[in-house]
């Protein structure tokens, strides 16, 4: 069954940064954490430009997709560097690198702290892998039809937490 909207899809994938100077770093490596990845496709649940190298392909499928900032995290933005009170963080323990998961206009988004002078904390809204060009090697381990309650959700869902794929498609 090759990958199209509307199919669960699982994976292994290992995440790397590119570097300056060609080389790569991982980032993330689900095989070492014996833990795949399970997505459902065309719903947003992945970075649309890794989902559009996915559509067409079939289980038992390896390959390396290098994403641009731009298809990936987006461009880096300067203007998401900002000053804000110390006072804007409560009793949270700072230092230079802390990372919090705020409320921003589009939603959750995960603020850095860069430095911290006095009762001025300057913090980094960017996603922390905006800029950088990411590469995946993907081996796709199983395709499948969404459940009726998986579509309706947006993503799969646990075995057990979902009516049966024949118990989904009885007619009442």
């Amino acid at each position: 069954m090759s990958i199209t909207a509307h199919q669960v899809v699982t994976l292994h994938y290992v995440l790397s940064d590119v570097l300056s100077d060609g080389s790569t770093r991982v980032l993330d490596d689900s095989r070492a954490r014996e833990q795949p990845l399970e997505y459902l496709h065309g719903h947003d649940n992945i970075l649309p430009g890794l989902e559009r190298d996915l559509e067409g392909r079939s289980a038992g499928d390896e390959l390396r997709v290098t994403l641009t900032p731009a298809d990936a995290y987006g461009v880096r933005n300067e203007a998401l560097v900002q000053e804000v009170s110390r006072a804007s963080f409560g009793s949270a323990e700072l230092a230079p690198g802390s990372r919090f998961q705020t409320e921003g206009e589009a939603g959750p988004q995960i603020v850095t702290v860069l430095s911290i002078e006095g009762d001025t904390v300057t913090v980094d809204t960017n996603h922390p892998l905006a800029g950088h060009t990411l590469r995946y090697h993907v081996t796709l381990l199983d395709v499948r039809e969404a459940t009726r309650a998986e579509l309706a959700k947006g993503h799969p869902l646990p075995p057990g937490t979902e009516h049966s794929k024949v118990e989904d498609r009885k007619v009442l």
